[in-house]
């Protein structure tokens, strides 16, 4: 009986050790399983934070006006009979655009330049008649106001005349006309368009908000689609004193240099004003951030703690919340939550978690340019 026994606690305690040894077998199996089908390191590309020197900006969307600018038009109707420009030429003040057929016009003011004058000559003699007491005072004020009403005839007919001559109001440059000699005018009819182009306004509009940043005399910068690159300066010449209750923007105008004439009245332009003085600021690439509920995040590059299945240590990501300030182009300002020399995703964070092991390869960069320019695909 007890060498029964003792078989069967020896076969027991076989039994037992047995099952503790492939447990701690299939322990140890697991963890080499799982360590071989680790995840894989996420190829991204990083760039190191560091300070650049911002200057505050103030940027708006204008649109450019001439000085001045009008449609050249004809108060007085008539048959046109010669035309004085070419479309595109350079005005003059004063110059003869347009001449007006004034034959009748021209015969009229003779005759009433006839009449003025008998009327005059009847007046002198009547004057020395008066002298010598041979009329009235009656006859000679009627006689004096007949001269009048005769030269007033006269100047009303010369202003008609006058008025058959279109010229130009002010220096500038023409536009395209379709008028041609033998053509009819009405009154109000556009001849031509006349527009001094130098200097040129641009009007653009700011958040009351920056009112006290403002200023008569401010310099000014603008850049037109159409000449890439290209930078026209000038300077703040009126504030419009009124607020608009709609929008809550200020109306600004700004005078700016345009002597070779590129820009024209019409065009829509982005404006700059630099204000206050240049401040640092720590930078990142726009796309370095993700934005969630929470708040807004980066992935930091941080030293690798673990050997992969090759024995490499390779970096691990690290997310991080962080506080975003100003942009500028394709840049923003980090406020809070990074310092100065730190390692950041810029691209590839949506395949990343804390601890992913990670391959940074920078041979292509996300933009982060402080001034983009927009590019055709």
């Amino acid at each position: 009986m007890k060498k029964r026994m003792v078989i069967m606690l020896v076969c027991v305690g076989v039994l037992l050790a047995l099952l503790v040894g492939f447990n701690a077998f299939k322990a140890q199996m697991m963890k080499k399983f799982m360590a071989s089908n680790a995840a894989p390191p996420a190829t991204v590309s990083a760039v190191t934070v560091s300070y650049q020197v911002w200057q505050p900006q103030l940027m708006a969307v204008g649109s450019l006006r001439a000085v001045r600018g009008v449609d050249v038009t004809t108060e007085i109707a008539g048959l046109v009979r010669e035309v004085r420009f070419k479309s595109g030429d350079a005005a003059k003040a004063g110059q003869l655009l347009v001449q007006l057929n004034a034959d009748s016009d021209i015969a009229q003011l003779h005759a009433s330049q006839a009449a003025a004058e008998l009327a005059r000559t009847v007046y002198m003699r009547d004057k020395a008649q008066y002298e010598i007491q041979a009329i009235a005072k009656a006859q000679l004020d009627a006689d004096a106001a007949d001269l009048k009403s005769k030269d007033a005839l006269v100047a009303q007919q010369a202003a008609i005349v006058a008025k058959k001559a279109i010229r130009a109001p002010f220096a500038g440059q023409l536009g395209i006309t379709t008028v041609n000699p033998g053509q009819y005018l009405n009154p109000g009819d556009a001849i031509v368009t006349l527009q001094a182009i130098n200097p040129v306004y641009v009007d653009f509009y700011l958040p009351q908000q920056q009112i006290g940043q403002l200023a008569v005399g401010l310099a000014v910068m603008v850049e037109s689609s159409s000449f890439s690159g290209r930078v026209f300066t000038g300077k703040i010449t009126s504030i419009n004193p009124k607020v608009d209750t709609a929008t809550r923007n200020v109306q600004v105008e700004a005078s700016i240099d345009n002597r070779e004439g590129r820009l024209l009245p019409g065009m829509y332009a982005n404006v700059k004003i630099d204000v206050g003085s240049s401040r640092q600021h720590l930078t990142l690439p726009q796309t370095a951030i993700t934005y969630n509920p929470y708040g807004a995040t980066v992935f930091i590059v941080k030293p690798g703690s673990k050997p992969n299945a090759q024995g490499k240590v390779l970096p691990e990501a690290q997310q991080v919340f962080v506080t975003p300030g100003a942009t500028r182009g394709d840049q923003v300002a980090i406020e809070r939550g990074l310092t100065a020399g730190m390692q950041v995703v810029t691209s590839g964070q949506l395949k990343l978690k804390n601890g992913t092991p990670l391959v940074i390869n920078n041979q292509v960069q996300p933009a982060a340019s402080p001034n983009p320019m927009p590019q055709e695909q």
